[in-house]
């Protein structure tokens, strides 16, 4: 039987994800050097793992919690939240996730009708938009500065806004340009969202890694934006829990309840053991979190060194936050970075990700949340590459 005939049209028409594709063929070429995955390599804190095999050895684990997560850890993730992103919070407003993936989707889900439109600045992540298209919505894009550090064109986004408008997504710190939108950007979006009666969904996977300082500022921190805020948050960067899946959401107890009944049949609840990992990633030292921001300040300062010895092949916006890099392909070739992202690959031996999958064609995005020996590999068979 041929399956085309009954695929749902609407994910058929969803183009196959470019960064996973680069991922797929970077495994087929021997000795990459790999700056393609916004992924950790850095391993999970000790600490973190000896709490989870605790916790399944006490015979914590082998059952569902409650549908919004252990009630100790939403506690925890209160104080966390009144204490690094200035959001007055209360356990009843918690829901633990799949990751920020699944608390975004399921936040979506909740809040657009088919046919609603939702407004992402780009580029930004590809998640986003087709978390919006699995919504039947309808993704708007609002092209950033770029030449102004991809900040936020706010005319340009207000002149966006249409009777069929329902939210603004986000990323701050941004995937993939590392751009941080400053209190007085986030405060015109505010001023948008209450003059159209907007929801804003906010995905701050990067809220410890800002540099040169810059200050990570949390939408529902803002006056009047505690209700109509939806806030995602991730264990997965700042503690390098990728694998573990676990997330969490901030939203007042009216969202909650709505989000909560899409949370449900995606999931029942964000695994238990990793529920464990993460409250004693909250509980435990947080050195590690600094030790991560320092080697990724150094990190990007390394590969804006390297960029620099690349003049006329790219140009690039130093990035304020996050572990990602975007630079500007200056050669007629990087029109098409799709092509120009797999001759690199398999002619240089060096992984990136093109900028089409983030709305971002002419670009590449490189991680740096890598040993910087992986950069200097990559650079200098990029710098090989090119001379030849």
């Amino acid at each position: 039987m041929s399956i085309h005939h009954h695929v749902s049209r609407k994910i058929a028409d969803i183009p196959p994800s470019a960064i996973h594709e680069m991922t797929r063929l970077s495994r087929q070429i021997e000795d990459v050097a790999f700056l393609s995955w916004a992924k950790p390599t850095s391993g999970t804190p000790e600490h973190i793992n000896q709490a989870a095999m605790q916790a399944i050895a006490e015979g914590k684990t082998g059952g569902y919690s409650e549908t919004g997560g252990l009630a100790s850890l939403r506690e925890e993730i209160v104080c966390k939240l009144q204490r690094d992103n200035n959001i007055s919070a209360d356990p009843a407003e918690i829901l633990l996730t799949v990751g920020a993936i699944e608390g975004l989707t399921a936040a979506v889900m909740a809040v657009v009708d088919p046919g609603d439109e939702v407004i992402i600045p780009v580029p930004g992540y590809s998640t986003h938009i087709r978390q919006v298209e699995l919504a039947s919505g309808r993704p708007v894009l609002a092209p950033t500065l770029a030449e102004q550090g991809f900040r936020l064109d706010l005319d340009r986004l207000r002149d966006l806004v249409t009777s069929r408008t329902k939210a603004i997504l986000y990323s701050s710190p941004n995937n993939p340009t590392g751009a941080v939108y400053t209190h007085d950007e986030l405060s015109a979006l505010a001023d948008i969202a209450r003059e159209h009666d907007l929801v804003i969904i906010t995905d701050e996977a990067y809220e410890y890694f800002v540099f040169d300082g810059e200050r990570h500022i949390s939408m529902a921190a803002l006056d009047g934006m505690r209700e109509r805020t939806i806030s995602c948050f991730t264990f997965t960067k700042t503690y390098a829990m990728t694998g573990w899946r676990i997330g969490y959401l901030h939203a007042v107890p009216e969202w909650i309840a709505q989000i909560g009944k899409v949370h449900i049949p995606l999931c029942i609840c964000a695994p238990v053991v990793s529920q464990y990992a993460a409250l004693a990633a909250l509980t435990g030292p947080q050195d590690c979190v600094a030790g991560f921001r320092q080697h990724y300040q150094a990190t990007r300062d390394l590969m804006c060194r390297r960029l620099d010895r690349l003049p006329g092949i790219f140009s690039y916006q130093k990035p304020r936050g996050s572990y990602l890099m975007f630079p500007r392909i200056e050669l007629p070739a990087g029109q098409d970075s799709m092509t120009f992202a797999k001759r690199m690959l398999q002619e240089a031996r060096v992984s990136t990700t093109p900028g089409v999958a983030f709305k971002g064609e002419g670009h590449v995005r490189m991680s740096f949340c890598v040993p910087e020996a992986t950069i200097d590999l990559a650079f200098d068979r990029l710098e090989e590459y090119f001379r030849e």
